[in-house]
């Protein structure tokens, strides 16, 4: 199995740590809006990668947080903490806003067949994991104390400029100075102290700490948990490219001066945006789309699950209603087929495993999803295979695309098991010329309420 590695900026073969087993972190989200589409696309992603390695056979432990607290809206530590905006915003509090937005998110998840990970994790409840990996930085060097706050002083850590790529000698398109208590302005906060008065003390979220009252920094997170649950060296950690230059820059430089290891994660992956009339899809702008508008509009979650498929995730995904129509209706031609497939008999070669062999290649290299979706319609449209071989091919392929094949059939028909026997004697009547059996068969299906349709595939039996 390859994969794209935003670190060395290369593909390459994947080898877990420890053999047989993978254990991965995906960034989750800050749970004080709903999630957008462009922010889905990123969990399908997560999930498409989850089912890739199941389907090689690794035992997978992924881990994924919700962030409730420390996540200001500006990434480089500045503006208000989301949760408060949140809460501000609907007059309830920042823990009725969190859970309110957590299910919401859950069911969202649940809609698009994403799979939840191994453990999920609230930052609210690992604080003191946070308050000790940042006493580990403090102790090896690495933070400052300005204003109330507790620093991370990026001028001591030596791979800083890695995983984003940056140039540290050209502050052109480095976080714009906002923070007077910074040394540098690419340094960035630990621990909000509310004793400084540009976050104020009114904070509804806080702790003591060694520095103070006061909350953890967005970045120190993601490191105390994934750490927590997954070691002080774990194999990928995934996320949106938006992530590259400041929050896992930032969460690199954390882990590695607190626990002492370079490289603290071997792997990192990232998905590209969603797009639309040009820009990003955020949750601050006129993008602002979601799943529940989707499906107001007349569409199901997992048409727009099957869009997305349509995409590598390392390229820009363009969203038009156009675009989604089309995918709406390849989805609906697809479930026709499968039902089709399914419900009928139709002879033919059980040799599908050239088409297993180019999916699972495909899925190997950085998992190429568009060329597996492909695979599938091969396999449908290849007269010369039994409908029980297409069957089981799509259903083994599906094991990764998460489309719900098998349940897709199960909720469109449901025909009663001896409907299906008639239907079967029927066949094996007109396979024996006896077509006055056939036809007696025929009428009996159609007098318990089906028709038997006659194509030149097979048979097919509708309510």
């Amino acid at each position: 199995m390859k994969i794209y590695n935003t670190l060395t900026r290369q593909k390459e073969e994947f080898k877990p740590i420890k053999e047989g087993e993978v254990k991965f972190y995906s960034c989750g989200p800050t749970v004080y809006n709903y999630a957008h589409i462009g922010n889905l696309r990123t969990y399908i992603f997560n999930d498409l990668l989850k089912r890739a390695l199941e389907y090689n056979n690794y035992k997978v432990t992924h881990v994924m947080n919700i962030t409730d607290v420390g996540h200001l809206t500006d990434d480089a530590d500045d503006g208000e903490d989301k949760m408060e905006k949140g809460a501000k915003r609907e007059g309830k509090t920042v823990w009725e806003v969190a859970e309110f937005y957590t299910n919401a998110f859950k069911t969202d998840l649940k809609k698009l067949n994403i799979h939840e990970p191994t453990v999920w994790c609230k930052a609210t409840e690992h604080i003191k994991e946070m308050i000790d990996m940042n006493k580990e930085i403090q102790n090896n060097g690495y933070t400052y104390e300005s204003g109330g706050n507790l620093y991370y002083d990026t001028s001591k850590f030596k791979y800083y400029a890695e995983l984003g790529n940056l140039n540290l000698n050209d502050e052109t398109n480095s976080r714009v100075e906002q923070d007077q208590n910074k040394k540098h302005p690419r340094d960035f906060v630990l621990w909000f102290g509310l004793g400084n008065s540009k976050f104020g003390s009114e904070h509804a979220m806080k702790w003591d700490s060694p520095w103070g009252i006061g909350y953890p920094g967005w970045h120190i997170e993601c490191c105390a948990m994934s750490s927590k649950y997954l070691g002080n060296h774990f194999d990928i950690h995934t996320g949106g490219i938006d992530h590259i230059q400041v929050h896992h820059t930032n969460e690199i430089a954390q882990a590695e001066a607190a626990l002492n290891v370079h490289p603290w994660v071997n792997y990192w992956m990232h998905a590209n945006f969603l797009v639309i009339d040009k820009g990003k899809m955020a949750k601050s702008g006129e993008n602002f789309l979601r799943l529940a508008l989707l499906e107001e509009k007349g569409y199901d979650s997992m048409e727009y699950r099957y869009f997305c498929l349509g995409a590598h995730y390392k390229s820009e995904l363009k969203f038009t209603w156009e675009a989604l129509d089309s995918a709406k209706n390849a989805y609906t031609k697809l479930k026709k087929k499968i039902i089709e497939i399914k419900t009928t008999t139709k002879d033919g070669s059980d040799e599908t495993s050239k088409y297993i062999e180019k999916f699972e290649n495909a899925i190997n290299d950085d998992l190429n999803i568009p060329i597996s979706l492909a695979t599938v319609w091969d396999i449908i449209n290849d007269d010369t295979l039994s409908n029980k071989a297409k069957y089981d091919a799509v259903l083994k392929i599906d094991e990764v695309l998460g489309l719900n094949f098998k349940e897709m059939e199960e909720k469109a028909i449901n025909i009663p098991q001896e409907i299906t026997d008639l239907a079967q004697q029927r066949i094996e009547a007109k396979k024996n010329k006896d077509y006055a059996k056939a036809d007696e068969l025929r009428n009996k299906i159609q007098e318990l309420g089906y028709i038997i349709e006659d194509t030149k595939e097979g048979s097919n039996i509708k309510k």
